[in-house]
């Protein structure tokens, strides 16, 4: 079975935290201010990261689960 995760360009990413903002799973963290990083076991794959990201540094994995 594959889930869809979202997953972010971290050397691309400026960090601006609006993906954490629109995440309804709290799944998203900034990491020492230079990036963002995804909890894979939170994220649901909804794409509101996706949609706000200015960057556009984060896409959409299919995962085996």
């Amino acid at each position: 079975m594959l889930k869809r995760k979202a997953k972010v360009l971290k050397n691309e990413c400026v960090a601006c935290g609006y993906c954490k903002k629109v995440c309804p799973r709290n799944a998203i963290s900034i990491i020492k201010g230079m990036y963002s990083q995804i909890n894979e076991n939170l994220c649901v794959g909804c794409k509101k990261c996706i949609a706000v990201c200015p960057a556009d540094v984060i896409e959409l994995i299919e995962m085996e689960v």
